[in-house]
């Protein structure tokens, strides 16, 4: 295997993440709970993520910019598009696997 320059790793990484956050932008009918309960993120973290990236190289985002970088839009857009009410199963089952709890 050819070893990849940290140049290389970081095209890479942004290539995969941009095309991560291309298809959950798709996949709207994936809601963040969803995601929350079977990986333990969702796109809410990926934003926090984000941000917390360029804050730590001196720019300064907020909750709302970085989280209409990761949903393409603002972020209560998206709410009324697409979001939908939490079943009691889901919501059981993030309760039972929220962080914390272990």
């Amino acid at each position: 295997m050819e070893r990849l320059t940290d140049e290389q790793k970081r095209d890479y990484e942004a290539a995969a993440f941009r095309r991560l956050l291309e298809h959950l932008r798709e996949r709207t009918d994936v809601q963040n709970i969803d995601l929350m309960n079977l990986a333990g993120f969702c796109r809410n973290c990926l934003s926090n993520w984000y941000r917390e990236a360029a804050e730590a190289d001196g720019a300064v985002l907020s909750k709302e910019q970085s989280r209409e970088i990761v949903y393409g839009m603002p972020y209560p857009e998206w709410q009324a598009k697409y979001q939908r009410e939490a079943s009691p199963e889901q919501t059981a089952a993030f309760e039972k696997a929220r962080p914390g709890r272990h």
